[in-house]
């Protein structure tokens, strides 16, 4: 861990502010020497007995991005994620206290994939008690047979059979450091200058991942139960660096990339967020363009390629085309139609980048992208993951080009420099 990042704590809404400063301070303490333990257990308190537990704790492990310090911001956010998903298999300590998943909602698709997820630990030698838990499962996904693609909440019978394990770390894969995360065989220097030199800001990097780093990544992704987000169509899971995607991999590979690019990345631009998505099903294209407010967006692929049932498909359109200054995160990143509209009345040229196992692409994070139409094999150690970091902040990016103002703004949006996912106060899901 740094030793330069602070150790701070924020106002405190208890009765006894004092008391709260003092724990908020001791718990950040324990966590920074190493005793998570210790530390959770004082978090948890903090997070169940002050209103603003969670938020505090939340902006502190964004604290940490900016420091930066990624380890620690990694140790504070296992204890975020274990404090709100935590199962009685894990952590350790959590025991048999456990929380409520907050707005967990049952998919058939999310059930269908946690049910391939647990048939392919055990036959992995998982020791875990998985046969209940299966069977569990897949009476749950027999009752819920004809939900379709609509949600549901879990049924107090739901929360006392998958409840147990819905949404919650049941396991997770070690994916620890390695000697080398990015692989040695592309050329650093030639990566930035082709960035700068490119209009738009776009450059693509074929074996990103050094094998060893990509097989750790690709089985961490497989065997880990992180993938909590349901809330997107066509089956596809998100899992979030405050959902447990976090590992000691992760972190190096996302200090290695702000290494790798001083100049475009390095101190400057710290990490703002982290992510990854799979897909369980087909997706058709143009369906999910979007836009990130940040600075620089890094975004790599690690399902092999025989996965992949159509190999000049499955991988990323970018449009030379930015985000308007004056979109709010809603229009940018939740408005599709609004989108079309806009490429359609100003025809960007579009940037086709096929799938390719271990094929990174980085670009400027506010031109708008998408995924091409996923048609991939549908066992599940088959299923597409992307994993998306994003550095910095838009309006300290030098290498952007600011675009002229936007006729036909939509009159109701409020300016926004960057999404609301990467505010340092958002009160995160």
């Amino acid at each position: 861990m740094s030793s330069h990042a602070r150790v701070r704590a924020e106002p405190a809404s208890s009765p006894d502010c004092a008391e709260a400063v003092t724990r908020r301070y001791q718990a950040l303490a324990l966590a920074r020497c190493g005793r998570q333990q210790e530390a959770a257990e004082l978090c948890l308190a903090i997070v169940e007995e002050e209103s603003d537990g969670r938020t505090w704790l939340a902006s502190e492990v964004v604290a940490a991005l900016e420091a930066p310090d990624l380890g620690f911001a990694g140790d504070l956010a296992a204890i975020l994620t274990a404090l709100e998903r935590g199962s009685v298999w894990r952590p350790a300590w959590t025991g048999n206290h456990t929380r409520p998943v907050a707005e967990a909602r049952l998919s058939t698709s999310k059930l269908r994939h946690d049910l391939d997820q647990l048939l392919h630990l055990r036959r992995q030698g998982v020791a875990l008690p998985l046969g209940e838990i299966i069977a569990d499962y897949e009476a749950a996904l027999k009752r819920l047979a004809g939900l379709g693609a609509t949600r549901a909440p879990l049924t107090d019978g739901d929360e006392s059979t998958i409840g147990r394990a819905f949404g919650r770390l049941v396991h997770v894969a070690d994916a620890p450091r390695v000697a080398r995360a990015l692989s040695p065989s592309w050329d650093r220097l030639q990566v930035q200058r082709r960035y700068r030199k490119s209009r738009p800001n776009v450059v693509v990097i074929d074996e990103f991942l050094a094998p060893e780093a990509l097989q750790s990544l690709l089985r961490f992704c497989q065997d880990s139960t992180i993938w909590a987000g349901n809330r997107y169509a066509h089956g596809r899971l998100s899992s979030l660096f405050f959902t447990g995607f976090n590992a000691p991999l992760v972190l190096q590979i996302a200090e290695e990339i702000r290494d790798a690019f001083p100049l475009l990345i390095g101190e400057r631009h710290p990490l703002r967020q982290l992510w990854a998505f799979k897909n369980t099903e087909v997706l058709p294209g143009d369906c999910s363009i979007h836009a990130d407010f940040a600075a620089v967006n890094v975004n790599f692929w690690i399902t092999p390629d025989d996965a992949n049932l159509h190999s000049d498909s499955g991988g990323m359109v970018v449009y030379d085309l930015e985000a308007p200054l004056s979109w709010s995160f809603g229009q940018y990143n939740e408005r599709p139609d609004l989108i079309r509209d806009l490429i359609a009345r100003h025809r960007p040229r579009a940037i086709r980048i096929p799938y390719r196992q271990n094929r990174a692409i980085i670009f400027n994070s506010d031109l708008f992208h998408g995924t091409e139409a996923v048609c991939f094999r549908p066992d599940y150690l088959s299923h597409r993951v992307n994993v998306t970091m994003l550095y910095g902040d838009r309006r300290q990016d030098e290498h952007h080009a600011e675009p002229e103002p936007m006729q036909h703004t939509p009159t109701e949006v409020v300016a926004a420099w960057r999404s609301a996912a990467l505010s340092r106060r958002r009160n995160w899901p």
